[in-house]
């Protein structure tokens, strides 16, 4: 994680190995055997290029398919407030990630240019930067993504009772109690 996203999860101690206890089976499993906590911090945001090195590497040195297109991996800006942010998501797409950015499309007012960084670099680079405002339709479309690759690479479906849950349960539970109990 880079950016201001690596600081809110330092902040929760998430970059601490104590931090296994809000970790799935999974994920607890891979982070224990290789000594690493369950966020690893990569950086400012504009270090982003290390995310791309280690997702090169899972594909060239760790097998998971021969490209960083082939990866079950999502760039995540759902929430981007400069246009450095979209120089990053340009970068990540053109070397094969596919990318969604959060609130509004600043090019919508070309449908050509909008076309390009969506279906022309899927088609020529394999990555592609998505706009899409509502966070629900976010988290579908990365999850789509994410069993999509994992079953052409021939990986077991995603069980959340192996690999664990998101952190909303927690507020789920909180706002259904009483105010008074919150």
């Amino acid at each position: 994680e880079t950016g201001c996203g690596a600081i809110a999860s330092a902040k929760c101690g998430l970059l601490l190995g104590e931090a296994m206890d809000h970790a799935g089976p999974g994920l607890r499993e891979i982070c224990e055997a290789v000594g690493i906590p369950p966020v690893l911090h990569m950086g400012s945001c504009v270090d982003n290029t290390r995310i791309l090195t280690v997702l090169a590497q899972m594909a060239t040195e760790g097998g998971l398919g021969d490209d960083i297109s082939d990866i079950p991996a999502v760039g995540l800006a759902p929430e981007w407030m400069s246009e450095k942010a979209m120089a990053i998501a340009s970068y990540a797409a053109a070397s094969g990630a596919y990318v969604i950015m959060g609130m509004h499309n600043p090019v919508d007012g070309s449908d050509e240019v909008t076309r390009i960084l969506g279906d022309v670099w899927e088609r020529k680079v394999g990555g592609k930067i998505e706009f899409v405002a509502d966070p629900h339709e976010t988290v579908q479309r990365t999850l789509a993504h994410i069993d999509k690759k994992r079953a052409a690479l021939k990986l077991p479906a995603y069980d959340p009772e192996q690999w664990g849950r998101s952190g909303d349960w927690r507020m789920d539970e909180l706002m259904a109690l009483p105010v008074e109990e919150r």
